[in-house]
């Protein structure tokens, strides 16, 4: 390949990771042509990217970059995944896709998050992290929680209070016909 070319490539895989923080590296090697199909697909859907590349070329495009801790002592055909709203999303989904038994040889190898290198063992581990999402949902959670107890707690007593006040009523309606009756009963007796 001439290096007009290898320029070429390496200018276009710049502008298509510029902006990307994390990736991962995985293995698609041994995955017949339909099952690399299936993965592509699997993945586009959770909005993850897919592009296997020479080591040399990726190594050219994201040096000086965060990315470029990815590919450091890098071997053999490895391919890259990023996108997804986090890089906990995306470990998440490299991890259940590499246990699926149609995907057997996918396997994850190593990546970068926040400029750190990761060992595979490391994507394991960030895929049991709470993604984006949940983090939200915990941090409003523990925001609104004190609010809610407030609220439940003023509640509680203005309802307790309008119970006595309806037991209180239903039972001063039960007593008063009944007085009612002895009057009425008791002038016809006579």
């Amino acid at each position: 390949m001439s290096k007009f070319v290898k320029d070429l490539l390496t200018d276009q895989l710049k502008r298509e990771l510029d902006g990307v923080q994390d990736l991962l590296l995985v293995n698609v090697v041994g995955l017949t042509a339909n099952r690399t199909s299936a993965l592509r697909k699997a993945l586009r859907q959770k909005d993850i990217k897919l592009m296997v590349i020479k080591n040399s070329l990726a190594r050219r495009a994201t040096e000086g970059t965060v990315l470029s801790a990815a590919f450091e002592g890098s071997q053999g055909t490895l391919a890259m995944v990023w996108g997804a709203s986090d890089i906990v999303a995306l470990a998440k989904e490299v991890v259940r896709l590499a246990a699926d038994k149609e995907f057997a040889l996918f396997e994850a190898r190593g990546g970068v998050m926040a400029g750190a290198k990761l060992r595979p063992e490391e994507v394991s581990q960030v895929s049991k992290w709470p993604t984006r999402e949940e983090q939200l949902g915990l941090v409003l959670g523990q925001i609104l929680s004190p609010g809610a107890r407030l609220s439940s707690q003023l509640i509680a007593a203005g309802g307790a209070l309008a119970s006595q006040i309806k037991q209180h009523a239903e039972h001063e309606e039960e007593g008063s016909p009944a007085a009612e009756a002895p009057a009425a009963e008791a002038p016809a007796a006579s």
